[in-house]
């Protein structure tokens, strides 16, 4: 019976989308669904999902497995989107669904094939379904932060967050870093989302930002998606 309703959801937003496509002067509400239906889509594995509210929103409670990109800001909206898979469906999402109605048309005149929830959050909450993220995770202090950078050589500092398409495609090049690094380092992995104080005493705006310390002194910084080679030569200085 679960398999049959996933098949029948698939054969759904496939025809639904079809259509849109060969009809663009139809409403993107068409490709408005239920919260029965995006809720049996994004329990999928791999699904793509996408919460177009603010940082503070997303943190107030968010689907599982959520990115984040805000609409509000057009920059940090662009920065982000721009990583995901146009060959994957994307699941959209925002408080009420205003928001993500507009985001799913930008994204759609981008070659996005994107599915709105209908009602939004609000709804989502309504109908009971599971939200992740309500918690009270405790901010990592400032003092902390420098006195990590003070008792060690080289510190490469990580600002980003799960949530955040192009920090999650930066991950296999930490990972690498991390095997095979060009100098002994110690990483510090700070919670774009979460370590405000941290963020504003670097002045760091944007996510992923990556810096790199020696003797407490900073000597690199690097915003966005970034090649590990950039990283390794940021080592020579």
């Amino acid at each position: 019976m679960k398999l049959k309703s996933i098949c029948s959801l698939f054969f759904l937003t496939t025809t639904i989308w079809s259509c849109a496509q060969n009809n663009p002067n139809k409403s993107s509400i068409e490709l408005t669904i239920s919260t029965t239906a995006f809720s049996a889509a994004v329990t999928q594995p791999g699904a793509q999902i996408l919460d177009v509210r603010t940082a503070g929103e997303y943190q107030s409670g968010h689907i599982a497995n959520a990115l984040q990109a805000n609409w509000l800001d057009p920059k940090e909206f662009k920065n982000r989107t721009q990583h995901l898979d146009k060959s994957k469906m994307i699941y959209i999402y925002c408080q009420s669904g205003g928001r993500s109605a507009s985001a799913q048309a930008a994204l759609m005149e981008a070659g996005f094939k994107v599915v709105n929830l209908e009602g939004g959050m609000s709804n989502w909450r309504m109908q009971q379904m599971p939200v992740e993220g309500v918690g009270n995770a405790v901010q990592m202090r400032v003092v902390d932060f420098e006195k990590v950078l003070q008792s060690n050589q080289y510190v490469l500092v990580d600002i980003g967050a799960v949530w955040c398409p192009p920090c999650r495609k930066m991950q296999p090049v930490m990972d690498a870093l991390k095997q095979t690094h060009p100098k002994p380092f110690y990483f510090l992995a700070v919670d774009g989302g979460q370590d405000i104080d941290v963020m504003k005493s670097v002045k760091a705006d944007d996510l992923p930002t990556f810096i790199l310390y020696k003797n407490g002194v900073e000597v690199w910084r690097k915003v966005g998606v970034t090649p590990k080679d950039d990283f390794v030569k940021a080592f020579a200085l």
